[in-house]
């Protein structure tokens, strides 16, 4: 059975060059998608992926990247949107990069769709009716 997990990843200058990410697709049978990608002028990167394999895929990729020096951290959180405070004014879906915040014609109601989330908390940050709120799962 295969799951999926959102993880962060912290790598040092040394091996942003490296295929870190190929050999979790060669070595350990995972997919993955890369939901937000950042890197620094001096080198260092962070990659917010979506990995998905069998558990034991997993837990092996976890510990690869472990040992090559990639800090990892599992993103645990999921955005919601409280309905009783939500206006549907629509500045979340302005600033959303992946789309999981939209504005549906003709209602002009606003949608979340979680599966779309990166978890980037943009629309946390913008929404003037504290009716986006990060979940901790």
């Amino acid at each position: 059975m295969e799951i999926s997990k959102r993880i962060v990843l912290h790598y040092p200058p040394s091996l942003t060059e490296k295929p870190i990410v190929y050999q979790l697709v060669k070595k350990y049978d995972c997919m993955f998608n890369i939901l937000k990608a950042q890197f620094s002028v001096e080198g260092e990167g962070m990659l917010l992926l979506e990995l998905t394999g069998t558990q034991r895929n997993l837990t092996r990729s976890m510990k690869y990247l472990k040992t090559v020096g990639v800090k990892t951290e599992l993103l645990c959180q999921d955005i919601v949107r409280i309905d009783e405070r939500c206006v549907h004014c629509g500045i979340c879906s302005s600033v959303c990069p992946t789309g999981a915040f939209s504005v549906h014609e003709p209602s002009m109601e606003v949608r979340l769709e979680p599966s779309r989330c990166m978890g980037c908390e943009e629309c946390v940050r913008v929404c003037p009716y504290n009716a986006v709120k990060v979940l901790l799962i």
